[in-house]
C-alpha cells in the first residue's frame, strides 16, 4: 500500500528480508535469551516482540494516511459494478483465475519437493544414529540456505526483476524444478547417482527462490488488478488459495502413493527409488504447468495494466458493433433531438463506411431535410444500387433542391444505364441554382457533343452571373464535371472573385480537371486561413500529381511551421505508395518538429497504411536505429543541461541604449532560459520516441504508458513505466525506462554511456558544441544559445555566427545580430547594408535601429 508498482520491485525484496534475518536473529539469540530470562520467560519476550510490531504498525499507518485510510474508497457506481468481485468476468477473470493458480501450483510444488526431500533423507539415513545424522545434515543445510536467501534477496532480487522483468524472474524456479527433476530423473535411471543428490540440490533451490524471487514477483502481479477489488483477491490467495494448495498437495501425495502400491510392488527391492521417481515426473508435470500458467498471466498482464490506467473506462476494443448499430437505429427511428440524430449518422459513416445505406436509406422518408442532406452525402462515398428506388422515390416527393440535387447524383452514379433525357427539364433558368448546376456537370460528364454544348452554355451563365449563389452553385459544379472545355478561360477571374466560397470552388474545379498552371494557386491557398481547407483537398484530390510540389513545399524551411504541417497531412491523405515513400524518406533524413509531424501523419492513416508502410522499407531495425538517434539526441542535452546549469548569467544589458531610454532596463536569466529550452527538447525527443515505438508495438499499450508517464501522479508514472516495461523489447529499453523514470539529469547521462560518451566541458565550449549541433536544436534553443553567448560574452566561431545570421527563422537572426553587435561591430558594420531587406520585419527594424546607432550612410 506503501509504494507504487516500480518501487515494489526495489523495496519488496528488502522488506520481505525481515522474515530471513528474523529467522538468523532467533536462531543466534534463541540461547541468550534462555540463559537470561528462562525457558518459562520465552512466551512473555515473544508477546512483547507483537506489542512493539503493532507499535511499528500504528505508526506507520498514522503517519501515511492516505495509504490506510479508516473507511474504504468511494468508487463510482459504474465502476462498483463493473469490478465487483461477485461478478468478476472479462478480462478481470480471465487474469484472476491464472494468478490464483499460479500461488496454488506454486506451493503444491513446494510442499511435493518438501515431502520427498524428506521422505528420501531418512531413506538414506536409517542407522541406529540416522536421527542425530539428519538433524546435522537439516542443521548446515539451513545455515547454508538462510545465508543464501538473504544475500540473494539482499543483492538478487530486485537487480533480477529490474534485469529480466517481473516474469523472466517468476520463470526461474519451474525452469529449474524442471531441469533439476530432469537430471535426477537420468541420474536415477542410468544409475550414475541416486534421486536424494537431485533433490538436496532441488530442494536448495526450491527453498531458496520460492521465499525471494516468487516473493518478490507475487506482489507485482496483483497490481494491474482495480484498487478496489485488488486486496480482496490478495487476502482470497493469501488466506484461501494457499492453504487449500497445502491440502490439495496432501491429497496429491497420498494419491501417488496409492498409485504406486497399486502399480507397483512394495515388497521388491528398488520400490523406494522407484516410488521417489514417480514423485519426480509428478514434479516435472507441474512444472510444466506452472509455466504454462505463467505465460498466461503474462499474456493478460499488459492488457489489464492498459485498461486499468484508463480506469475501465469505454474504449474502441470493448465496442459492441451489433448492439451499437442497434442503439444507432432505435435513435433514428425514435429519437427526438435533431442533433443526436446527426451524430448518429455520423457515427454510422465512421464505423461502417460502405453499409451506412442499409440502415439510411429506409429512413429517408423520416427524416429531416438537413438529416437527408447528410445521409445521402455519406451513402454517396460508396453508391449501392441496391438502395436506388428508395432514393428515387425520395426525389419523386416535393424535397428541397439540396436534397434533390444529391439524389440525381445518387440517382446517375447507380443506374446502369441513365437517361440523360429525365434531367435535361433541369436545365431551365427557373430551377434551383442548386438542381441546375448539379443536372448540368451530369450531363457534361456522359452527354453527346450537342447534350454538353447545352450545358456548357447553362454553366457560363452561372459562372458569369451576378448573384453570389448562382456563382457558387457553377463553379461547384464545374469542380463534378470531367471536362472544362471552354469554361477554363473564366478560372483566373473565379480565383479572384470577390466570393470566398467561389474561390474555394475554384480551388476544387483545378483539381478535377487538373489545371496544372494554377497548381500554384492551391499551394498559396494554404497559407490563408480562410482558403486553406479547400485548397488541402484539392491539393490531395489530385493524388501523385500533387506529391512532387507538395514535398518541395514540405521541405522549404523559409515557409511556416504550419504550411509545412499541412504539406505533409495532404501527402498522408494521398496515401498511395508513392506518398508512402516520399514520407518514409523524409521521416529518415528529417529531424525536429519535421520527423514528429510525419511520424503523426504516418500513424494516423487509416487502416495502419502507414505503420505497415514504414516496416516493410525501414523494417524493425530501421525504426530502432531512429529510436537509438534520439536517446543520443537525449544525450547531448542532457550533457547541456548538466555543464551549463551551473552558470548565474543575469543581464540588464538592451540591445540598445536608445530601448533602454524607452523601456528602461530589463533583466533576464538566460541561463535559465537555456536550460527550460533544453527541457523542451528532452520532451519533444521522449514524444518522438512513443511515436516510433507505435510503428513496433500495440497502439493502445504505448498510447497508454506515454498517458500514465505524462502524469504528475507517482503512481501513474510507475504503471506508465511498468506497462512500457512489458511490453517494448528493444536493445535500449533499459535505457529508455530509465530515462522516463523520475531520476536526475546526471544519472540519466550516465543510463546512456553505451551510447554517449560524457566529457566534462567548460560552459563556453559547451555551448559552442550545441551549436555545432544546431540542425538538431530547435529554433527557440537556437536562439537562447546565441542569447546567451552574447550575456556571458562567450566566443563562437565565425560560421556558426552567419549561418545563424541566414536562419531562415526571424527571431534566431535577431539573436545572431544582438550577438554579433557584442562579439564584433566592425563585422557588424560591414554586414548591416546587405541585411536591410531581411523579410521579418522586427529584424528589418532592428537593422534599421542599428544602422542609425552606428551612423552608417
Amino acid at each position: 500500500q506503501l509504494f507504487n508498482i516500480r518501487e515494489i520491485k526495489r523495496t519488496y525484496p528488502i522488506i520481505s528480508s525481515g522474515f530471513l534475518v528474523a529467522g538468523v536473529i532467533s536462531g543466534f539469540s534463541l540461547p541468550l535469551v534462555l540463559y537470561f530470562a528462562g525457558l518459562s520467560n520465552v512466551t512473555i519476550i515473544s508477546g512483547l516482540m507483537i506489542v512493539c510490531g503493532s507499535g511499528i504498525l500504528l505508526f506507520l499507518s498514522e503517519k501515511y494516511q492516505q495509504s490506510f485510510p479508516d473507511s474504504s474508497r468511494w468508487i463510482p457506481e459504474e465502476e462498483e459494478q463493473e469490478f465487483s468481485t461477485r461478478k468478476i468476468k472479462g478480462p478481470l477473470q480471465g487474469y484472476i483465475l491464472p494468478l490464483i493458480t499460479f500461488f496454488v501450483i506454486a506451493e503444491v510444488l513446494y510442499v511435493l519437493i518438501d515431502f520427498q526431500f524428506f521422505y528420501q533423507l531418512e531413506l538414506q539415513n536409517q542407522t541406529t544414529d540416522g536421527a542425530s545424522k539428519i538433524a546435522t545434515f537439516l542443521g548446515l543445510f539451513e545455515g547454508i540456505l538462510s545465508t543464501c536467501q538473504v544475500a540473494t534477496q539482499w543483492f538478487a532480487s530486485s537487480r533480477l526483476v529490474e534485469r529480466i522483468g517481473v516474469f523472466g524472474t517468476a520463470m526461474i524456479l519451474p525452469i529449474g524444478a524442471i531441469a533439476l527433476g530432469l537430471f535426477s530423473f537420468t541420474g536415477a535411471i542410468t544409475g550414475l547417482f541416486s534421486v536424494f543428490i537431485g533433490l538436496v540440490i532441488l530442494r536448495f533451490l526450491d527453498e531458496l527462490l520460492h521465499y525471494t524471487l516468487i516473493e518478490t514477483t507475487g506482489p507485482v502481479l496483483f497490481q494491474p488488478l482495480p484498487e478496489n477489488i485488488r486486496s480482496d483477491v490478495q487476502t482470497m490467495v493469501n488466506g484461501v488459495a494457499e492453504p487449500f494448495s497445502t491440502g490439495l498437495s496432501g491429497l496429491i501425495i497420498l494419491a501417488i502413493l496409492w498409485l504406486c502400491r497399486l502399480i507397483l510392488n512394495p515388497s521388491q527391492s528398488g520400490f523406494q527409488d522407484r516410488q521417489g521417481l514417480i514423485f519426480v515426473i509428478a514434479i516435472l508435470i507441474f512444472g510444466l504447468v506452472w509455466l504454462g500458467v505463467i505465460w498466461l498471466i503474462r499474456s493478460q498482464y499488459v492488457g489489464l495494466l492498459v485498461r486499468s490506467a484508463g480506469k475501465g473506462r469505454l474504449g474502441v476494443l470493448d465496442v459492441d458493433m451489433r448492439a451499437l448499430k442497434r442503439s444507432v437505429v432505435e435513435t433514428l427511428e425514435k429519437g427526438t433531438a435533431e442533433e443526436d440524430k446527426r451524430s448518429c449518422i455520423e457515427l454510422l459513416s465512421q464505423i461502417d463506411k460502405k453499409n451506412v445505406g442499409e440502415i439510411l436509406a429506409p429512413l429517408l422518408p423520416l427524416m429531416s431535410s438537413e438529416l437527408q442532406c447528410q445521409s445521402l452525402e455519406v451513402m454517396l462515398n460508396h453508391p449501392n444500387p441496391t438502395y436506388l428506388e428508395q432514393v428515387r422515390s425520395l426525389a419523386q416527393t416535393s424535397v428541397p433542391p439540396e436534397v434533390l440535387a444529391l439524389a440525381l447524383r445518387y440517382i446517375w452514379l447507380t443506374e446502369s444505364e441513365p437517361d440523360i433525357n429525365q434531367i435535361r427539364p433541369y436545365l431551365q433558368p427557373s430551377v434551383d441554382p442548386v438542381v441546375r448546376g448539379t443536372a448540368a456537370a451530369l450531363i457534361m460528364r456522359r452527354g453527346d457533343r450537342g447534350q454538353k454544348a447545352e450545358a456548357t452554355n447553362v454553366l457560363r451563365r452561372m459562372i458569369t452571373s451576378k448573384l453570389e449563389k448562382e456563382r457558387v452553385m457553377g463553379v461547384r459544379a464545374l469542380g463534378e464535371a470531367d471536362y472544362l472545355q471552354g469554361l477554363r478561360l473564366y478560372v483566373p477571374s473565379l480565383l479572384q472573385d470577390e466570393s470566398l466560397r467561389v474561390r474555394k470552388y475554384c480551388m476544387d474545379v483545378i483539381a478535377a480537371t487538373h489545371l496544372e498552371s494554377y497548381y500554384p494557386s492551391l499551394l498559396r491557398g494554404l497559407s490563408y486561413k480562410s482558403t486553406r481547407e479547400a485548397a488541402l483537398q484539392a491539393l490531395v484530390r489530385l493524388g501523385n500529381d500533387g506529391i512532387p510540389m507538395l514535398v518541395k513545399l514540405a521541405d522549404d524551411s523559409h515557409k511556416s511551421d504550419l504550411v509545412r504541417l499541412q504539406a505533409w497531412n495532404a501527402i498522408g491523405e494521398i496515401g498511395t505508395i508513392e506518398a508512402l515513400d516520399a514520407l518514409v524518406n523524409r521521416m529518415m533524413t528529417t529531424w525536429g518538429m519535421t520527423r514528429r509531424n510525419i511520424l503523426r501523419r504516418l500513424l494516423t492513416m487509416p487502416g495502419e497504411v502507414g505503420i505497415e508502410g514504414v516496416l516493410e522499407r525501414v523494417g524493425r531495425s530501421g525504426v530502432e536505429i531512429l529510436i537509438e538517434q534520439e536517446l543520443m539526441f537525449l544525450g547531448q542535452v542532457y550533457a547541456g543541461i548538466v555543464d551549463l546549469s551551473g552558470v548565474d548569467m543575469t543581464s540588464t544589458n538592451t540591445l540598445s541604449p536608445i530601448v533602454e531610454a524607452v523601456n528602461g532596463k530589463l533583466t533576464t536569466d538566460y541561463t535559465q532560459m537555456l536550460l527550460r529550452a533544453l527541457q523542451l527538447l528532452e520532451l519533444d525527443a521522449i514524444e518522438r520516441c512513443f511515436l516510433l515505438m507505435k510503428f513496433l508495438y500495440p497502439l493502445g499499450s504505448i498510447q497508454a504508458a506515454a498517458f500514465n508517464i505524462k502524469s504528475e501522479s507517482r503512481s501513474n508514472i510507475a504503471r506508465g513505466l511498468e506497462i512500457l516495461d512489458n511490453t517494448v523489447d528493444i536493445s535500449c529499453k533499459r535505457s529508455l525506462i530509465d530515462i522516463l523514470d523520475q531520476h536526475g539529469y546526471q544519472e540519466k547521462l550516465s543510463s546512456l554511456s553505451e551510447m554517449v560518451v560524457y566529457k566534462l566541458m567548460a560552459p563556453s565550449e559547451r555551448l559552442r558544441h550545441l551549436l555545432d549541433l544546431r540542425h538538431f536544436l530547435s529554433d527557440w534553443a537556437l536562439a537562447c544559445c546565441l542569447q546567451m553567448a552574447r550575456a556571458a560574452r562567450w566566443s563562437l566561431t565565425a560560421e556558426q555566427t552567419l549561418v545563424c545570421l541566414r536562419h531562415p527563422t526571424g527571431f534566431v537572426r535577431e539573436a545572431a545580430l544582438a550577438y554579433l553587435r557584442m562579439a564584433s561591430q566592425r563585422a557588424l558594420v560591414e554586414l548591416l547594408p546587405n541585411l536591410r531587406s531581411d523579410p521579418d520585419p522586427l529584424v528589418a527594424a532592428q537593422v534599421e535601429q542599428m544602422i542609425v546607432e552606428f551612423g552608417i550612410g
